[in-house]
């Protein structure tokens, strides 16, 4: 299968290099609007196409297959420079980047280089594996499922939630259970004839993220576009995955700086009007160059605290042999993708809730939209237990018990 349209060339190591002035554009263009875009709920699909354009997608692909070769570290600075100007945008493209991470550990060769190619071309992938029901979040039952039909011609069918980014993507991935009853993945074209997607995500936060219902009816499924996944042995090691959640924290970060950034100019802005007992110019007010401070010095915080989390992340990748990486340091990187998400996240709510000590009932009023700040980050949030995480951060470093074996990890 062969999707992805056909693009400018440019070098994306060259394009996406820090300091590069095409990426300094990129990033204004894509940030133009966005306040408005998601005040008006006007999905950005011109801002993705740029990103496509760019090959965005590429950054983690390496460079003998036409990718920037960037490592996590670096990639996860780009990712939250994009949300530092558009959270959506850059949460839009979260299951792209695990999907690129899964192909880098393939070890089906051919699926290997087919993907890594698709995604060099820029291509994007979402899709969804998250169903509602009854049962535990995190376990892995799926009703979706892959089966033969009478003719022999694969089908998956089954219904699909918080389907983020697929909107916008060029393939979808979904996970279902075969007809031996067995956890299959399989990729198809988005425009695959019985993909449904709806665009019902009613959240109060990330609104344009495309997070909404996709029904499976029918779809017919190529053998080829069914993954070689290589299960692991019942009493093997977990299958950790701390990349996948280090991503939310990072766009989380982006959002702070975004709101640090409209904090700088709300009191640049405030010219007429200041309170009698205050600073004749806010700019000038000893309160609110504080409080410019505090959520300034936030984001900051928050943006280095990924930085490091994300060392671990490629600390891991770096270890991956075989399709499977040393699962000490697997461990290692889960555990500070999670510690990451604590402080992050109330770090982040604090600061974006600030916003609103730098100015009067003018900066409520919906055409500024500063409230989109706080509301993105704690839909974000609420993606992973943040409760749940510190309980098992704290059991471990008192008594020495692994994190949860599941994908929350």
């Amino acid at each position: 299968m062969s999707i992805s349209p056909t693009l400018d060339r440019t070098d994306p190591a060259v394009l996406l290099a820090p300091g590069s002035p095409q990426l300094a554009a990129l990033l204004e263009e894509i940030g133009a609007g966005s306040a408005v875009r998601e005040r008006d709920r006007i999905a950005p699909y011109a801002q993705i196409d740029l990103l496509r354009a760019a090959r965005f997608g590429a950054l983690r692909v390496p460079r003998d297959h036409g990718g920037a070769g960037t490592s996590l570290r670096e990639t996860f600075r780009l990712v939250m420079a994009l949300a530092a100007v558009d959270s959506n945008v850059a949460h839009i493209l979260r299951s792209h980047f695990a999907f690129v991470e899964q192909m880098l550990r393939s070890t089906d060769p051919g699926q290997r280089e087919h993907w890594l190619r698709e995604a060099a071309a820029g291509t994007f992938v979402a899709g969804a594996a998250t169903e509602l029901g009854s049962h535990q979040v995190g376990a892995e039952k799926f009703g979706t499922t892959l089966r033969r039909d009478a003719a022999g011609v694969l089908r998956l069918n089954g219904v699909k939630y918080y389907s983020t980014g697929s909107l916008y993507a060029d393939a979808l991935l979904y996970i279902a259970l075969d007809d031996d009853e067995r956890l299959v993945s399989v990729v198809v074209p988005a425009d695959r004839e019985g993909v449904v997607l709806e665009d019902d995500w009613d959240g109060l936060g990330q609104s344009l993220t495309g997070t909404g219902t996709t029904r499976l009816e029918q779809v017919a499924v190529e053998p080829g576009e069914v993954l070689v996944e290589r299960p692991l042995p019942a009493d093997g090691p977990v299958r950790r995955f701390g990349v996948l959640q280090l991503y939310i924290t990072a766009v989380i970060a982006g959002a702070t700086r975004n709101a640090a950034d409209d904090a700088i100019a709300l009191v640049r802005s405030r010219e007429g009007r200041p309170f009698a007992h205050a600073a004749a110019r806010p700019a000038d007010d000893p309160l609110l160059q504080e409080v410019v401070g505090e959520i300034v010095s936030a984001a900051y915080a928050a943006e280095a605290t990924v930085l490091r989390a994300a060392e671990a992340q490629d600390a891991e990748a770096d270890s991956v042999v075989d399709g499977e990486p040393d699962p000490d340091l697997a461990d290692r990187a889960a555990l500070e993708a999670a510690q990451a998400k604590v402080v992050v996240d109330q770090i982040a709510l604090a600061a974006t809730a600030r916003v609103f000590d730098l100015g009067g009932a003018s900066a409520t009023k919906r055409e500024r939209n500063l409230d989109r700040h706080w509301r993105n980050v704690r839909t974000l949030s609420t993606h992973n237990p943040l409760l749940h995480k510190s309980q098992a951060i704290g059991d471990g470093a008192l008594n020495g018990t692994p994190l949860p074996p599941n994908w929350f990890f």
